[in-house]
């Protein structure tokens, strides 16, 4: 675990007491419940991190995974307009895995016209989503501006099958701990963080932050400016430009979500109790 005692007290002092499950569980000095492996979650996340590259070969290796890839590499030189790539499910599977995106799988006329979006037009759709993912995609390959130039050649191919099987193998760390896969994709991504908005508009992003700080999910129902306010009152995004504090931040995570995860077996809060509970930091 990267970091000191003194520093995470200090991260984490407006927010949580010396007698604090969670700064008991990150020193070790109190009890905190373990995963399918037998590991805590800070001991999941650093085991994860310190196999990471061998264990993403090993995945890349995986049957299932080179069928992916070679399905995806044929329909890929095979295209003939971006139209038909992106009708291809072996296209959709891998190139939305490989970007972050494994839940928009299906969505294929959402998908079409979000990436052939033209990205100076205001009113395009990539640009009016909520969720940026979309528009990120669609700026990384510009379709509408480049066709297939831009995916079709081995260094692009090949940078899309390194980013699918990382997307797979982090995805199976959830077996090991839950939201470790979210813990990890947020720890490569924290350094590109530039607003609260860019939260918000990350589906991945926005859980380990909520989920860390202890914002509820109904804070969704609320204005923007409530969001906003929920999140910037909390936490400086500039830190996440420090490796240090990002390490720190997910390992706050995946023990905050450990105990959602051990509450939500056993009791349901009603919507009254988590207005009461968000009050603090919507008023």
């Amino acid at each position: 675990m990267s970091g000191s005692v003194n520093y995470l007290t200090s991260l984490f002092s407006a927010s949580v007491g010396s007698g604090d499950p969670i700064l008991n569980a990150l020193y070790g000095t109190g009890t905190q419940s373990a995963g399918s492996s037998g590991q805590t979650p800070v001991q999941a996340l650093t085991s994860a991190e310190q196999n990471e590259t061998k264990d993403v070969k090993l995945t890349a290796a995986q049957p299932d995974v080179q069928r992916a890839i070679t399905a995806f590499t044929k329909a890929v030189n095979g295209a003939t307009s971006v139209k038909q790539l992106l009708a291809n499910p072996a296209v959709m599977k891998v190139l939305l895995t490989a970007a972050g995106m494994s839940d928009q799988i299906g969505y294929t006329a959402l998908a079409t016209q979000a990436l052939t979006s033209k990205l100076s037009d205001p009113n395009s759709l990539a640009n009016r989503l909520t969720d940026t993912r979309w528009k990120t995609l669609a700026q990384q390959y510009n379709f509408a501006t480049t066709g297939l130039k831009s995916i079709q050649t081995p260094a692009a191919i090949a940078a899309i099958a390194q980013s699918y099987a990382q997307a797979t193998w982090q995805t199976q760390q959830d077996a090991v701990t839950p939201g470790l896969s979210n813990a990890l994709s947020f720890r490569a991504s924290a350094s590109t963080i530039t607003s609260v908005d860019q939260i918000l508009g990350n589906p991945t992003m926005r859980t380990v932050v909520t989920t860390a700080l202890g914002i509820p999910e109904q804070i969704a129902f609320q204005s923007l400016k409530a969001q906003e306010k929920a999140i910037s009152s909390q936490v400086d995004i500039s830190k996440f430009k420090d490796p240090k504090f990002v390490e720190s931040f997910v390992q706050r995570y995946l023990i905050a979500n450990r105990t959602n995860v051990a509450s939500s077996s056993t009791t349901t809060p009603d919507l009254t109790t988590l207005a009461v509970q968000s009050g603090g930091f919507l008023a």
